[in-house]
């Protein structure tokens, strides 16, 4: 068993990146209630600005999730990380300093675009630097540091006016530039740019003196056999298969509403009739990072697939319980067509929500920690380890591009989804798509456990 602690060292650097981008999608949650009741109209959020505030991240995400696929082989891991801070540290910059609504979208913009690269970036770079025996753990702890930081910026939001907690925001991406500029770049990169060398003194660096980095060498070397990809060669299994098993993971993984859940999680459960919405937000946002925290230390023993199973068939069963809820309390209202409804339910049933609010809140806080359990960590372990190494970056790619044009799409329309199908409805829509989840693992998804990536791509090449 290999053992060395700046392996560690090294995944800390690259999940401070995550830690950014957990902020950067928890800031809309206590910042929307805030600007929806300032006094100046050209920053105060109505429901249509305060859907754009909240969702133009995602929009940013899809174009750095292009851009990172490009930069991921062009200019390395390493680097590409490193430059991800620019657009995370000018984008709170524009908010700290926004007089409109515009500079507001614009600043969000930015940090979608670094939180894009850095989702793209982090797990290829700490699946190529990690050894099989932790991959999954070390994998995970991405999916953790972004549910932390979407508590950070939950309770930070409790005490900080929103330009102050745009401030704290930009302080992990600072941090990530400098703990990354001591860290090496990854052994396989390296070596497909014939950078031997390097790539040993990399290896020394990741696994210790005494480990045998020649023969981790060679293993990496005889995968590393071809360069380039020609459009022709998407043609071959062992490329548009994986291919293809990503982006329906990215995409499963986001139509079960999560984002549209915590990006709106103050509203939900102010429209829910719940005394302290901040609070509970809090709450909710806690249990998300202790139960991606136990997937990250039981994923290297359970496997990939049984965590998928128990998340998917939690998450079906306490989406249609939150759909319940709403039927339960806004039995009238919910007939309405009126989108904005979500934004303004004010008069559910007399008595009706006092008694059942806590079946909000529980039902939301198994949802959660449903995702969090599979549905959270195990898609973006996953991209980082089925992809052949020369279709790593356009792989990849296309699978954060896929991804973050699905939150964006669930995220802006998920009032205009409560006005069409009503409240019920939409959860209970949600409901179906995560027993689809399940049904898509048990016939489509590999289990990656244990496997070296040289290995998980023969298995490919063999189907």
């Amino acid at each position: 068993r290999v053992r060395n602690t700046k392996l560690y060292l090294a995944a800390f650097a690259a999940v401070l990146g995550p830690l950014s981008f957990g902020f950067a999608l928890g800031y809309s949650s206590p910042v929307i209630p805030e600007l929806s009741k300032i006094s100046d109209p050209d920053l105060r959020l109505d429901s249509e600005r305060a859907s754009w505030f909240g969702s133009v991240v995602t929009l940013g995400a899809a174009a750095g999730g292009v851009l990172g696929g490009y930069l991921v082989d062009k200019i390395g891991r390493k680097l590409s990380l490193m430059l991800c801070s620019i657009p995370y540290v000018f984008g709170y910059i524009v908010i700290v300093s926004a007089h409109n609504v515009w500079m507001l979208y614009f600043g969000r913009m930015l940090t979608g675009v670094a939180s894009g690269v850095t989702s793209l970036v982090v797990p290829v770079y700490i699946s190529e630097v990690s050894h099989p025996k932790v991959r999954g753990m070390l994998g995970s702890c991405v999916q953790l540091m972004v549910v932390t930081g979407i508590l950070g910026a939950y309770i930070a939001g409790i005490t900080l006016k929103w330009r102050w907690l745009a401030v704290l925001c930009s302080f992990p991406s600072c941090i990530m530039l400098l703990f990354m500029s001591f860290m090496p770049e990854t052994p396989r990169f390296l070596l497909n740019q014939n950078k031997r060398s390097e790539a040993i003194a990399s290896l020394r660096f990741l696994r210790g003196p005494h480990a045998d980095h020649e023969w981790e060498c060679q293993q990496i070397e005889a995968s590393v056999q071809e360069e380039g990809l020609n459009l022709s060669e998407f043609k071959n299994p062992s490329i548009y298969r994986p291919l293809l098993t990503g982006v329906a993971l990215m995409f499963f993984q986001q139509i079960t509403g999560i984002n549209a859940v915590m990006f709106y999680a103050e509203i939900i459960f102010e429209d829910a009739n719940f005394k302290d919405s901040r609070m509970a937000s809090v709450v909710v946002s806690s249990i998300q990072v202790c139960f991606t925290a136990v997937a990250a230390l039981i994923i290297d023993k359970t496997g990939r697939k049984v965590l998928l199973y128990i998340s998917g068939i939690i998450m079906a069963l306490s989406t249609a319980l939150f759909g319940f809820y709403f039927k339960m309390v806004l039995p009238n209202r919910n007939n309405s067509s009126n989108s904005d409804v979500w934004f303004t339910l004010n008069a559910a049933s007399p008595g009706t929500e006092s008694s059942i609010s806590w079946l909000s809140v529980v039902s939301l806080g198994l949802f959660v920690a449903g995702f969090a359990l599979g549905w959270g960590p195990v898609p973006w372990l996953l991209i980082s380890e089925i992809f052949p190494l020369k279709a790593r970056g356009i792989s990849s790619g296309a699978c954060v591009l896929t991804n973050w044009v699905m939150a964006f799409l669930v995220t802006k329309e998920f009032h205009d989804f409560i006005g069409f199908l009503t409240s019920y409805g939409t959860f209970w829509l949600f409901s179906a798509f995560c027993c689809l989840n399940v049904t898509f693992t048990a016939f489509y998804v590999p289990e990656t456990k244990g496997q070296t990536l040289e290995q998980i791509e023969a298995c490919f090449r063999r189907i």
